[in-house]
């Protein structure tokens, strides 16, 4: 009740200021208040509105202009702050001298109310004169820096500056309060400017900082990723199209899948340059939504227009230099909440969650359709395909074997698998090799798939396709993810086991786990709360996946579970139903490094970059699904998130969780 009636007073209080600016800005500064007020308190952003009014009522004749374009310029990289110029709103045309009497009068008595509730704290504001101010004290209303305690302190304040910045500072606002308000400068800029671009280099804001930005350099290669930035970013259709000419070779950049990446990504911030010469430029971005980075490289011709030969772009692990601030497990899950309601609002997210600790679920969640078309909803209950995670219950079973005394890991894959095709392919790898993608045994996916996909419909029918082909390298000499490795690895357990792979999962591990809504059935069979999973990679809107998917998962991937079968099976793990300390250490324990920035064990993914917070599992990925599983064996923590949307929705949601996850 009390934070309604507020709301209402904060809307009154916008109602005070000019139509233009209501128009631009009230929504933005309502979303701000709805934002902050609800976890920081209300007192701030009141008198932050107030000053906006008086600012509105003063700041008004068109002579102004170029003084406010001047000082509302980007502050340079290390600046401490920015001021709140969103509020500003500057017509083209001066006010009529009763105007300017009655908004004196309100803008007195505003100064007067506001001098005495910054008085509260035992001394009045000292107002900075920003004419002779030094850089580094126009801060006046300005964002300082992180606390020790970080961003998320709990309480939001009006707290003095440092001594030598002068006004006041705003204490506590999330990141994403900072993004808006960032927004917010922008578009204002552009109104006390007519509209205009303000010249030199553009500048990208760093989420949790004070105004610290990075700027593109003016050179070829520089203005070119620039252009390509802001195209990207635009996710418009007509932009991107008109950039791909700049392309040495426009024919290898499709506008449809490069809309379907910036769906995925939601753009890129700048946020380092690593190198730059004339013609090359490289650095660090990251998606705005999500925690993921990637280092992109660029390189262009030396002669004018400078055509772009060259660009990589690579997801990589989190940049120390870019720390996340860890929350306390009640902020952890309200924030979840928060976002699962966000990205399933935006149509990012659909699917499940679970958090659990010690074994037990402290956090479930399900938004979105399981069937848009019947409007069934996904549950807790709901079914998702899960790519790539039968991984792990693949190199589960096979461990079994080897602690059964039936496999030894050094073996060649030819000892059980006699009448392979190929007999050097299958002398020279070991099921070792298969285990960590170090075999050189390539991949599924192709033309050879696509045309045969309805036809493959057992482990060996697969074999019969592919058993030919010819090792990619030399085994053991690197790493390289293969899917057709790990469906070898079921012939092996079928082999061994003298049973069909499905068989032998069912009993040895999802029958022990209690994992009963796990399968791989086939397409064709009805599965009682089995989602449909929905696409957008062709670039034609949202569709069912339909004629992507196989005949049926394998020992690589594709089979079904939902998260709480996910968690009996991190539960199994745990207390050893399925495999004994010894081998389950074996199955979790990083093998040899990739080209992600992690370890992989025997279908595992093992990330100890950061030794307090060491966790090992797996994700999948597909059109149409994704899922991640991740278990923290000193903490006790386990994430599992499945999607029926393309992948990254999923991996999106578990990184929120695990970058902020606390120690204990």
């Amino acid at each position: 009740m009390a934070q309604s009636m507020l709301r209402s007073l904060y809307r009154r209080l916008l109602y005070l200021h000019p139509p233009g600016f209501r128009q631009r800005f009230a929504e933005e500064m309502l979303w701000i208040f709805d934002e902050a007020a609800a976890t920081h308190g209300a007192l701030g952003l009141f008198a932050d509105g107030l000053v906006s009014l008086l600012r509105q009522w003063i700041v008004r004749p068109e002579s102004w202009h170029a003084p406010l374009a001047a000082a509302i310029a980007p502050a340079p990289a290390g600046s401490s702050s920015f001021f709140a110029w969103e509020h500003f709103e500057v017509p083209q045309h001066s006010l009529p001298f009763y105007r300017w009497m009655q908004g004196s009068i309100i803008s007195l008595g505003l100064l007067s109310a506001v001098w005495l509730m910054a008085g509260q704290g035992g001394r009045a504001p000292r107002l900075v004169n920003n004419s002779t101010a030094s850089p580094s004290s126009k801060a006046a209303w300005a964002l300082p820096p992180q606390s020790s305690q970080g961003a998320r302190s709990s309480s939001m304040e009006f707290a003095a500056s440092r001594p030598g910045e002068g006004g006041y500072g705003t204490s506590g606002l999330t990141d994403d309060v900072r993004a808006r308000q960032l927004r917010q400068q922008e578009r204002a800029v552009q109104v006390v400017i007519g509209g205009r671009s303000v010249p030199g280099s553009l500048r990208y804001p760093v989420a949790g900082s004070r105004m610290v930005v990075v700027e593109t350099p003016k050179t070829p290669a520089g203005e070119q990723f620039t252009a390509w930035l802001k195209s990207f970013n635009s996710g418009d259709r007509a932009q991107i199209e008109e950039f791909v000419s700049n392309f040495k070779d426009p024919s290898g950049h499709e506008v449809n899948g490069v809309l379907g990446f910036r769906q995925q990504t939601g753009g890129f911030d700048l946020k380092k340059i690593e190198e730059s010469a004339p013609t090359r430029i490289g650095g660090l971005v990251q998606e705005r939504d999500s925690d993921q980075f990637a280092r992109f490289t660029m390189d262009v011709e030396v002669e004018a227009p400078h055509k772009i030969t060259r660009f990589d772009l690579q997801a990589i692990s989190r940049p120390a230099e870019f720390p996340i601030e860890r929350m306390s497990q009640s902020e952890l899950l309200a924030a979840l909440r928060e976002k699962l309601e966000k990205d399933s609002a935006a149509d990012k997210f659909a699917g499940t969650v679970i958090v659990a600790k010690d074994g037990k679920a402290i956090f479930k969640a399900a938004h979105g359709m399981a069937d848009r078309e019947k409007k069934t909803p996904n549950t807790l209950e709901t079914k998702f395909r899960i790519g790539s995670m039968n991984k792990m219950f693949t190199a589960t079973s096979i461990l079994q074997l080897v602690q059964a005394g039936k496999i030894t890991l050094t073996d060649s894959l030819g000892k059980y698998v006699t009448d392979y095709p190929n007999k050097e392919f299958a002398s020279k790898v070991t099921i070792q090799q298969l285990l960590t993608h170090t075999g050189g045994t390539g991949d599924i996916f192709g033309p050879e798939f696509d045309t045969h996909r309805k036809e493959l419909r057992t482990l060996q029918d697969y074999v019969n396709l592919y058993g030919k082909r010819n090792l990619e390298f030399e085994p053991g000499s690197r790493w390289e993810y293969s899917n057709y490795g790990f469906l070898l690895l079921g012939v092996v357990v079928e082999r061994v086991s003298r049973k069909s792979y499905y068989d032998y999962v069912n009993e040895n591990i999802y029958g022990p786990a209690g994992m009963s809504a796990s399968g791989s059935l086939t397409e064709e069979q009805s599965v009682p709360n089995r989602s449909i999973g929905y696409t957008r990679f062709d670039g034609n809107g949202l569709r069912p996946n339909t004629d992507t998917l196989p005949y049926r998962g394998t020992s690589a991937g594709g089979g079904y579970s939902t998260v709480e079968d996910l968690l009996k099976f991190a539960n199994a793990l745990a207390s050893h139903k399925v495999l004994d300390a010894r081998n389950t250490e074996l199955l979790t324990t990083g093998k040899v490094n990739t080209a992600r920035g992690v370890k992989y064990a025997f279908g595992f993914m093992d990330d100890d970059t950061d030794a307090a917070f060491r966790h090992f599992g797996h994700g999948g990925g597909a059109p149409g699904m994704n899922g991640e599983l991740e278990i923290y064996p000193q903490s006790g923590y386990v994430i599992a998130v499945l999607s029926n949307l393309d992948p990254p929705a999923a991996s999106r949601i578990s990184d929120f969780v695990c970058n902020r996850l606390p120690k204990n």
